[in-house]
């Protein structure tokens, strides 16, 4: 009996809407777009979070990035006084680090120096990264063809390299690929490997592998190439001497990342008169990304929402111009016997009809929004099923709360008064 009714009163609603098709759908429109908004916003913010966590995440949540670089007062001393650079890591901060914290899981060292490559009459400028075995542990990558190098290698002062697919796609275009001999700066290496990289930027943090890498093992590296590195300037040339512009730490547990962090920053300060390092931890700009993410979402979220607001007081102004309209109606049913609760519902079910198929319409737009974003602009966009979920039941709900004043409004007339009016 009462879903029966409930029906009724339902298909009643849809009918005194389409007594006023343009004015319904022009109410409908500012619900349509708020929901649609959301929808996309949300979309779009959740995409970027999503490809930033991506990039972190790419860094290793446990792992501690120890990077080399030149303090300004090295950069004022090599431009004033001397033509030798001297800063950044050593082969003992290596060591002291692993010997230091027991919590250290695995670590890999890297020297990185770029030499002009060539095999054939093809040519490339390669970055070096002189590392260990462990590098591949540290910094996992897919293996596309042959191996990367062991202990054994490392051991053995082997002369072998492990390209990146980019450069073994321009230097071995048309030759074997495992086996080839690469002239490195003069000095030949075999291909032993082919690995897909990662490139670009985590936060602030320098993702550990580019597009140009040639993996070399670092005793290798340094028997060939040495410490001490020229560097060419606009005006003339600079000699570095860098011992490692880089060392990757793995810690054994998430909750000892921070700490250990800070350990390795306080060592580091005392045995380094100048700061000619630094230390990144990809944990903490996860966790910075999350806080950010959260924030992002609440902020779009918000700023959306006031485009329902205004689609709601758009239903208040017509469901009050509509009771006006509909006074005499709203007097004959009081006369027959029809409740005030009977009136009110009646006009509730009208306003969430309303706001219920402006929803609906705007999640389509919202879904449909995003692709387009995605589809021009090759930007990452995320719909989630909370961001669907969420911003319908607001529509609905801002149908009841906008409705209700209506429709107690509508329920107040008096029947004697409501069938004198024209």
């Amino acid at each position: 009996m009462h879903q029966s009714r409930l029906v009724r009163n339902i298909w009643l609603g849809i009918e005194n809407l389409l007594l006023h098709k343009l004015r319904s759908f022009l109410t409908m429109l500012g619900v349509v777009f708020g929901v649609g908004s959301v929808v996309a916003m949300l979309a779009v913010g959740e995409g970027a979070s999503k490809e930033a966590l991506r990039q972190i995440q790419k860094l290793g949540s446990n792992n501690i990035i120890i990077n080399s670089i030149k303090s300004l007062q090295e950069e004022t001393s090599t431009q004033q006084r001397s033509r030798m650079s001297m800063y950044g890591l050593t082969y003992l901060d290596y060591q002291r680090i692993n010997e230091s914290f027991p919590c250290i899981h695995k670590s890999a060292p890297a020297k990185l120096i770029r030499k002009e490559s060539r095999v054939g009459s093809n040519t490339l400028e390669l970055r070096i990264v002189g590392t260990t075995s462990e590098w591949f542990e540290l910094v996992p990558r897919q293996i596309l063809a042959g191996r990367v190098f062991e202990k054994k290698d490392v051991d053995d002062l082997s002369a072998v390299a492990v390209l990146t697919e980019y450069g073994a796609r321009k230097l071995l275009a048309t030759k074997n690929t495992i086996g080839q001999i690469v002239r490195i700066g003069g000095d030949s290496f075999e291909v032993i490997g082919i690995i897909k990289t990662e490139s670009g930027q985590a936060g602030n943090i320098q993702i550990p592998d580019q597009q140009v890498d040639a993996y070399i093992p670092l005793i290798t590296i340094r028997k060939y190439f040495g410490d001490v590195f020229t560097k060419r300037t606009s005006g003339g040339s600079i000699r570095e001497l860098v011992e490692l512009h880089q060392i990757i730490v793995q810690v054994d547990n998430t909750e000892n990342v921070e700490s250990t962090a800070a350990g390795i920053e306080r060592m580091l300060q005392n045995f380094h008169k100048k700061k000619d390092y630094e230390v990144s931890v990809p944990l903490t700009l996860l966790k910075q990304a999350e806080a950010t993410k959260r924030t992002f979402n609440i902020v779009l979220g918000s700023i959306a929402s006031i485009s329902l607001l205004v689609g709601g007081i758009g239903i208040m102004n017509i469901m009050l111009a509509s009771v006006t309209e509909r006074t005499r109606e709203i007097g004959i049913r009081r006369a027959i016997g029809a409740k005030r609760s009977q009136i009110i519902v009646q006009f509730l079910i009208e306003t969430v009809v309303l706001s219920t198929i402006g929803g609906i319409v705007g999640l389509a737009m919202g879904i449909i929004i995003p692709i387009i974003i995605t589809y021009f602009s090759s930007m990452p966009t995320v719909i989630t099923l909370q961001s669907i979920i969420l911003p319908l039941f607001i529509s609905i709900g801002i149908g009841i709360v906008f409705g209700l004043y209506p429709a107690i409004n509508a329920a107040k007339v008096d029947p004697i008064i409501a069938l004198r009016h024209e």
